[in-house]
């Protein structure tokens, strides 16, 4: 696991989706920075992977709850 994975396991959903945002708005810039674009790209993918593993671990959560709750019911 690379530091970067490490850093990006420690973002909430939001901050996550920011950083995201902020990468996507600076490629669709005019002056994409040609050196750093790889990097950018690859990081966007790493926040795009860690957004949905939250969105999944959510998904799950809730399900686990309606479930309890149909059961008690």
């Amino acid at each position: 696991m690379s530091s970067d994975d490490k850093i990006i396991e420690g973002l909430g959903y939001d901050e996550a989706l920011a950083e995201l945002r902020s990468i996507l708005e600076a490629l669709d810039g005019e002056a994409v920075d040609v050196d750093k674009l790889a990097s950018q790209v690859e990081r966007a993918d790493l926040l795009i992977h860690h957004c949905r593993s939250r969105i999944d671990a959510a998904r799950l959560q809730v399900e686990q709850v309606v479930e309890a709750l149909v059961e008690e019911a």
